[in-house]
């Protein structure tokens, strides 16, 4: 009995990653057509708005069908605020679905060949996410989208979380912050689940349900001082996340 609910669970979760992932491929073939036509605010508004929709939608469906249980309604709390860094320690590869999914101003930082992408290119340049090179256009591209008011999604370990608690955070989000004179709004997220975690191939299905909580942090004002508060900022996802 238990080896049967497992096959239908994992044939429920494989039937969902494919829905998200013909989601993800119509939205782009839409956004293909709608760039051309579409204002850089008109396209920021639409292209931000549905790609949050989308990812609300699969973590929706994968509660309904029992796949997970996810708390993250305390996002909720940052989507009026405008001019913000949203910092999260990131222990899987669904950490920016889960933000994105309850912040739908935010925009993030992404490789410069995903937005050749099929699945996602398309939509990410009409919302106008930010390439990740050259370094100081990108981060002349995140004080820009701060000074108009956005909110930007950081990881600042760089990478999934490879050592917990966290691994050492790279430079840059504090400089930003300074920059823009912007505060950085730490958010964790605590999976007990390792799935999708660094090493974690995406067609291995987990222990249902997979739980997630993802809570606020404390809010850090930018400083001259940006490389001190990036140690600070480090110690206190460790400290938080070692509790």
């Amino acid at each position: 009995m238990r080896s049967l609910r497992r096959l239908f669970q994992s044939i429920l979760f494989y039937v969902l990653l494919a829905h998200l992932g013909a989601m993800s491929l119509t939205w782009n073939l839409v956004c293909t057509v709608l760039y051309p036509f579409l204002t850089r605010a008109q396209g920021v508004v639409v292209g931000r708005a549905a790609i949050s929709s989308v990812y609300r939608g699969f973590w929706t469906c994968a509660q309904w069908l029992g796949l997970m249980r996810i708390d993250y309604t305390a996002l909720d709390a940052l989507e009026r605020d405008a001019g913000l860094i949203i910092a999260a320690n990131h222990p899987t590869m669904l950490d920016a679905l889960l933000v994105i999914a309850r912040v739908p101003r935010g925009i993030c930082i992404m490789r410069a060949s995903l937005m050749r992408n099929p699945f996602l290119g398309a939509g990410a340049r009409l919302a106008r996410y930010i390439r990740n090179e050259p370094p100081r256009g990108m981060i002349r591209s995140c004080v820009t989208n701060l000074k108009e008011g956005g909110q930007l999604v950081l990881f600042p370990e760089g990478t999934r979380t490879i050592h917990p608690p966290i691994n050492p955070f790279r430079p840059g989000i504090t400089l930003i912050a300074q920059m823009a004179q912007v505060p950085i709004q730490t958010v964790l997220i605590e999976s007990e689940s390792p799935y999708l975690g660094k090493g974690w191939p995406i067609w291995r299905t987990p222990q249902f349900p997979v739980v997630i909580r993802v809570r606020l942090g404390r809010r850090f004002a930018p400083e001259a001082d940006h490389q001190g508060l990036l140690k600070r900022l480090e110690t206190y996802f460790a400290e938080e996340l070692s509790r």
